[in-house]
């Protein structure tokens, strides 16, 4: 499984996929797998920015075709031009690609959750904004003085697993103004087609999806009845006015459950089972679920939910944990990419076309093979205990790519983990170009 799942398999997957994308220019003297790759390593090295990247560029060059396979690295200039024609949706094999990966190394079966199921999170987040910055594909605001911002979102989707700190990226959907068009894209267009492309791609995995209140509506809920999958969905009382009137009426049908635990928080479970979601749509049913936290101190925590699992007493905790685990897209996932050295937020290139989304997939591909590194990668997981923290391993590893002609990425993490002897170069050569 180590070797399944070490960055050097990851990388030789991840190129195949880009061998195939079709070269936008043939006279280029650079390949496009060539483009990519050094794109992809902007990320994997969580450089900053692009420009301090080029400048490192000549003295990268001999470890960058050892460990990455790039024979030639592009230019800062080069590499926008030839990314900004690239469309993104090329890019969605790698991250099946890395599925499979994972799934063939046994590891996927860690994920499964309450009745064998896949907990899936979904959510949207932003990763550019500018008032005068914008490409084609820019969504756009207006503002009461007249002035414009313009920005751009994914909707992104992660399997996650509530004892599990890694979370299985899949591949981001944009949520951008088609070009020519007046009108932006939403969340909720995203989502459904996010849901068409993961039962495509994806067509016998048992899947649980995870919003929030946003999702709670029928006809995203009839569309994951009609792709064969389960749902645990975050609801208000302000959005759903008639579920929780029905709740209080039928009080005398609304089951509960409670206990302390050892810390001595209270745990409170209210539920019932076909109730319906909405005015409008009555033969709809639903079954609801209340869970209130309280701490010794007496703080509450109330957080309710609407799922196709009929609810008993025997599963409303893990149902619970399930939903609120759906957070994992937040912390595990967004707040690693925009605060722990990825730089989500920083404008890389914004381009005319698709740079902007590209960048955001390479980044999220960086992101992938670093969480399945952490997964089942052994050296990995020895230089990251020895580092102690993430951000502290990247720097050192870009340190010794600047300072040393790497041959391997083995041997690098070797180096870290102080597995072998530091003095001896075999395996780390010094830059003496």
């Amino acid at each position: 499984m180590g070797k399944k799942l070490s960055i050097t398999s990851t990388l030789s997957v991840i190129r195949k996929v880009f061998k195939n994308i079709p070269n936008t220019n043939s006279k280029n003297s650079i390949s496009i797998d060539d483009i990519l790759m050094s794109g992809l390593s902007l990320f994997n090295l969580k450089y900053p920015s692009l420009l301090k990247y080029d400048k490192q560029r000549q003295i990268l060059s001999k470890t960058f075709k050892n460990v990455y396979g790039i024979k030639k690295l592009p230019s800062d200039t080069y590499m926008r031009a030839r990314l900004d024609k690239i469309d993104p949706k090329y890019l969605r094999r790698c991250f099946t690609k890395l599925f499979a990966l994972i799934q063939s190394a046994k590891y996927l079966e860690k994920f499964q959750h309450y009745q064998g199921n896949y907990l899936v999170s979904i959510d949207a987040t932003g990763y550019f904004s500018s008032k005068k910055i914008h490409c084609n594909y820019c969504c756009e605001k207006n503002h009461r003085d007249g002035t414009k911002t313009y920005y751009h979102q994914i909707l992104q989707s992660v399997l996650i697993h509530p004892d599990n700190k890694q979370v299985i990226p899949f591949a981001p959907e944009p949520i951008y103004k088609e070009d020519g068009s007046k009108k932006n894209d939403c969340e909720r267009n995203a989502a459904k087609r996010v849901i068409n492309d993961m039962r495509r791609e994806h067509p016998h995995l048992d899947i649980t999806i995870l919003g929030d209140a946003l999702y709670s509506n029928v006809p995203f809920i009839n569309l994951l009845k009609e792709k064969n999958m389960h749902y645990i969905l975050g609801i208000k009382p302000t959005d759903h006015k008639r579920l929780f009137d029905y709740v209080k009426i039928h009080s005398k049908q609304v089951q509960t459950y409670h206990y302390t635990c050892e810390q001595q928080h209270e745990h409170h479970f209210e539920f019932i089972n076909d109730a319906p979601i909405n005015k409008e749509n009555e033969d709809k049913k639903v079954n609801f679920l209340s869970y209130t936290e309280i701490s010794p101190k007496g703080k509450k925590k109330t957080f309710t939910w609407i799922t196709d699992f009929k609810l008993t007493q025997h599963n409303v905790i893990t149902i619970m944990r399930s939903g609120r685990s759906r957070w994992k897209i937040e912390n595990e996932t967004f707040n690693t990419l925009k605060n722990q050295g990825y730089e989500f937020e920083h404008n890389f290139g914004h381009g005319y076309q698709y740079l902007s989304h590209v960048f955001a997939n390479l980044m999220l591909l960086a992101f992938a093979i670093d969480q399945i590194q952490e997964m089942g990668c052994k050296k990995f997981q020895l230089a990251l205990k020895t580092m102690k923290r993430r951000s502290y391993l990247w720097e050192r590893i870009k340190h010794l790519f600047h300072e040393f002609i790497i041959k391997s990425w083995e041997s690098i993490y070797n180096y870290i983990a102080n597995d072998i002897n530091q003095s001896d170069n075999r395996s780390i050569l010094p830059d003496t170009s």
